[in-house]
């Protein structure tokens, strides 16, 4: 088969071709081999035995981390920059960066607010700006990285700065710009809640869609006669995470329940790592990180995809800053400043997505906000200051980026890279 006929099966183009009796010895293995259910979980294993021990030392060091009050309100509070990591994660599979993404939702949330007050734009027609103006940035990254060569992060850094100005320039000597509590996208970050039977409805779908997703892939690998493994481990695991999102939609709903922004988020995420996993373009940004040279050899447009990636991280961007506006219900000279932009690159980091380029998922922003913001959550629960919570955040960070360049040597040593 030709790489791109692997690809259309879910086969990296560097995997060896393996017989039908591989294919076979393959289908042989016990139903429920730990290593098949251990391979489900892959990179993201080490995330979540981290996320474990966290929520497990605050838990034991604080009554109040783990009530469902404490949770549901930690998970409204990873939507915004959990969406900016979700855009970092395109960058990244590029090999490439982008330094202003937290200016990009700071410039977001000023149009969203000047929009409102100023302006008298409809919710929408000041949403649609904001997003419009972050596909112009975008676009202008690309361009400029494409045909001048100049480093991303030379070019982000550049940006960086240019929003940060014309933030300023937005909001004003006012520093501050207040969105009506009436508005639709406050009470959608602050108020709206699931109804508890949608809430494990939805659960229940999200197990049964993972199901679906992994037996249509071993059907379409046994199909094309290559390695598909048992369809009891895929079972298997479905069932515990149809526990496991049940059992946590219950206790979330002893409080709160689940926000609609939450779920909004969640479903962002599957939908980008629908976009990664299962389109032709999502494909290309994997073969682009992983080689650029190769993938234009094998009639990819580099340039284009380069540009896409771009423009994607500083649309995803744009939401988070919008969402983080109302969640806030104001816009300031300080939205999208702080710890903003380094937590949404450390999230996608320490989720799993390579720096190396041509490695990683979507998922990675939701695992590595959820440490991120479980750690900040924990600190300020202990009375602890910031500068504790930044040092921990990049010790944390640290040790992501050296299991991922031991990781990158190893496969560069076997020839996988």
């Amino acid at each position: 088969m030709s790489a791109d006929e692997l690809a259309q099966v879910g086969v990296p183009a560097d995997r060896p071709v393996t017989s039908s009796a591989g294919a076979d010895e393959v289908r042989r293995q016990p139903a429920w081999h730990l290593g098949n259910l251990l391979s489900r979980l892959g990179s993201t294993l080490p995330i979540l035995i981290g996320l474990g021990l966290v929520w497990g030392i605050f838990g034991a060091t604080n009554s109040v981390f783990l009530s469902s009050a404490n949770l549901s309100n930690l998970a409204i509070e990873s939507v915004a920059v959990g969406t900016i990591a979700t855009g970092i994660v395109f960058v990244l599979l590029v090999a490439q960066i982008d330094l202003s993404v937290g200016s990009m939702s700071g410039v977001a949330s000023s149009l969203l607010g000047v929009g409102l007050t100023e302006w008298g734009l409809p919710l929408g027609v000041a949403i649609a700006i904001a997003l419009l103006a972050s596909v112009g940035v975008g676009l202008v990254y690309g361009i400029v990285f494409v045909r001048f060569n100049v480093p991303s992060f030379v070019i982000t850094l550049a940006g960086l700065l240019a929003l940060l100005g014309f933030q300023l320039w937005l909001i004003g000597s006012t520093g501050t710009i207040n969105i009506p509590f009436g508005s639709w996208i406050v009470r959608f970050m602050q108020q709206m809640y699931l109804p508890h039977p949608v809430a494990y409805a939805l659960a229940g779908l999200a197990a049964a869609g993972f199901a679906a997703s992994g037996l249509a892939r071993i059907r379409r690998r046994r199909k094309a006669e290559l390695p598909s493994g048992s369809v009891a481990p895929r079972l298997l695991t479905s069932g515990l995470l149809l526990v496991g999102l049940e059992a946590a939609t219950w206790y979330l709903n002893r409080a709160n329940g689940v926000s609609y922004a939450f779920a909004f988020f969640i479903a962002l995420v599957v939908a980008a790592n629908v976009v990664l996993k299962r389109t032709r373009w999502g494909r290309y940004l994997y073969a682009v990180g992983a080689s650029p040279e190769a993938a234009r050899r094998a009639g990819i447009n580099v340039d284009l995809v380069f540009m896409s990636a771009f423009v994607v991280c500083s649309v995803m961007a744009a939401l988070g800053g919008l969402l983080a506006a109302g969640r806030l219900a104001a816009a300031s000279i300080s939205s999208g400043t702080g710890d903003v932009n380094l937590n949404a690159i450390a999230a996608a980091v320490i989720g799993g997505t390579s720096l190396f380029g041509g490695r990683g998922h979507a998922y990675s922003a939701l695992l590595g906000i959820l440490v991120i913001q479980s750690i900040s959550n924990g600190l300020t629960l202990l009375a602890l200051s910031s500068p504790a919570r930044f040092m921990i955040t990049g010790g944390v960070l640290l040790v992501a980026v050296i299991v991922d360049s031991v990781s990158h040597r190893s496969r560069v040593a076997h020839g996988r890279a």
